[in-house]
């Protein structure tokens, strides 16, 4: 009998979450979401079944869940925490990559009583990023020094930002305000988004800037390392242009009176970036990774790094960015629906890279979607 998968949210991630769960012939996939058109669009690219429901209404929700085997969640963030707390309570097994403010461990023991396993921020960074520093830390006996560096950017740079946005220009401007969480000497230290810029090598790319940013979220108490760091990266060049766009006051969210209107600067920006910053139809795109991974082992001193390049595919139109963050998550989201693996309780991606089978698992899958992860060990 086939099992049945749920996916909650259809907008590109979602829609590219549900393509893939569809291609098992083991499983009848139904999308759930607000937007009829958007289920529309992903029912006519797959043999899917779609169902119109508001997802913020959590009883009936939970009503229409009841069937199912196994859920995947692509939601908007402001829906995430109740939408998974419901999950929890119903006791379904559940990967999602709907990037919440919360923190989703708060309904852990729910979950443990009612058996549900939940894998949350399962997408790329949060997601594969930690899955490779949970590999590494099983490995090492102590690490030393951690840090991961990703960004999504058109093959293409155009003057003056030299980027365009995979999602809403007001969830980038938040990664380039909110203040970014560090662990330097063991501690948790608060820096500046946008600040110590450096440029890193790429093969693929050449030269990128990456630069601060609050990414570690589960792995600043998950992952005990004496040093450890999360940075965005950018084209040269766009770092500064965006400390100045903060510092000009273009993204604050204060109100201000101009003439008979009251309008807030950050509205305006991201009202004047939404079309600059759009990718075009057909326009290429990639993504890069690199996790670096320092620590010892039996006295060794060892590095680990990581490497993921992915580019738009061109047979289906599929950006990078999508297929990143959705193939950890319906690769998980299959684990969990047939028992390869099952902890009752919500745990971080980094739970996955703990577990040597799963990581091989979840790596061997990825390559077979054309998706790679190169590692390199070094002794240093």
């Amino acid at each position: 009998m086939k099992k049945q998968f749920a996916v909650l949210g259809c907008g590109r991630i979602g829609a590219t979450i549900a393509r893939d769960l569809a291609t098992d012939d083991n499983l009848d996939v139904t999308v759930f979401d607000g937007s009829e058109e958007n289920l529309r669009i992903a029912a006519a690219s797959a043999p899917i079944s779609t169902q119109v429901i508001d997802l913020s209404d959590t009883a009936a929700l939970a009503r229409q869940l009841a069937p199912f085997d196994a859920v995947a969640g692509a939601m908007p963030s402001h829906l995430g925490f109740n939408v998974l707390q419901t999950i929890a309570r119903l006791g379904k097994p559940c990967a999602d990559i709907s990037f919440m403010i919360e923190d989703p461990r708060e309904f852990d023991a729910i979950a443990r009583e009612s058996g549900a396993t939940i894998v949350y921020d399962c997408g790329v960074a949060p997601g594969l990023a930690n899955i490779c520093i949970g590999r590494s830390h099983d490995e090492l006996d102590e690490l030393h020094d951690v840090a991961y560096y990703v960004g999504g950017l058109p093959r293409r740079r155009k003057w003056p930002f030299d980027y365009k946005a995979p999602f809403a220009p007001a969830d980038v401007i938040e990664e380039y305000t909110r203040p970014a969480r560090l662990i330097e000497n063991g501690v948790v230290v608060v820096r500046p988004a946008l600040s110590e810029a450096e440029h890193l090598e790429f093969p693929d790319v050449g030269t990128l800037e990456g630069f601060n940013t609050d990414g570690l979220r589960s792995l600043l108490d998950t992952i005990p390392a004496s040093n450890m760091r999360e940075k965005t990266l950018r084209y040269p060049g766009h770092c500064g242009l965006m400390r100045a766009f903060r510092e000009g006051g273009f993204f604050d969210t204060n109100t201000m009176q101009i003439g008979d209107s009251s309008v807030r600067p950050i509205d305006v920006t991201s009202k004047l970036l939404t079309d600059q910053w759009r990718l075009e139809p057909d326009e290429p795109e990639f993504t890069v990774l690199r996790v670096i991974v320092e620590g010892t082992r039996n006295g060794k001193r060892l590095r680990h790094t990581y490497d993921l390049f992915d580019e738009t595919d061109v047979e289906t139109g599929t950006s990078s960015m999508a297929r990143t963050t959705a193939f950890p998550c319906t690769i998980v989201a299959r684990m969990l629906s047939t028992g390869t693996t099952k902890s009752p309780g919500v745990h971080p991606p980094e739970w996955i890279g703990g577990q040597p089978d799963l990581f091989e698992k979840l790596i061997g899958e990825l390559k077979r979607r054309g998706v790679h992860v190169h590692r390199r060990d070094e002794t240093i």
